[in-house]
């Protein structure tokens, strides 16, 4: 069964809508990737969009782009688990990486600022532990 980002049929009462047409490719919207702390390898998918373009998204990784706001470099630092995830509470259990998790490093703890099942990659600032 294929992702519909369409209008709804029901109306904020329950009723239905009587829609105008009926669905449009371009309405179809995927599946979610969700992107894996691993060890091992590094998987990416490529996939074709709207007017040809390609969207990278990656399955499993084990590396991150990680900022240091206060020296203002980026290294890329192994990613270590997952510590929290605002998007869904499962997914630390599971080590699926997205916007806004934070993540362990071998820096620190480190906050995901890239979209990974989007963008093709992990970008993530360093978070200034208080003690």
């Amino acid at each position: 069964m294929s992702v519909w980002q369409g209008k709804s049929r029901r109306k904020p009462t329950g009723g239905l809508y009587r829609l105008p047409r009926k669905k449009r490719k371009y309405e179809m919207g995927r599946e979610p990737i969700e992107t894996h702390v691993s060890e091992e390898t590094f998987k990416t998918k490529k996939v074709r969009t709207k007017g040809g373009n390609l969207k990278v998204k990656i399955v499993r990784t084990g590396f991150a782009n990680v900022l240091d706001p206060e020296t203002n470099t980026c290294k890329k630092v192994k990613i270590i688990t997952v510590k929290e995830n605002s998007a869904n509470i499962h997914y630390v259990r599971r080590n699926v990486i997205t916007k806004g998790a934070i993540i362990e490093t071998e820096l620190g703890l480190a906050k995901v600022t890239s979209r990974p099942g989007q963008d093709g990659t992990v970008n993530a600032v360093l978070i200034k532990e208080e003690q």
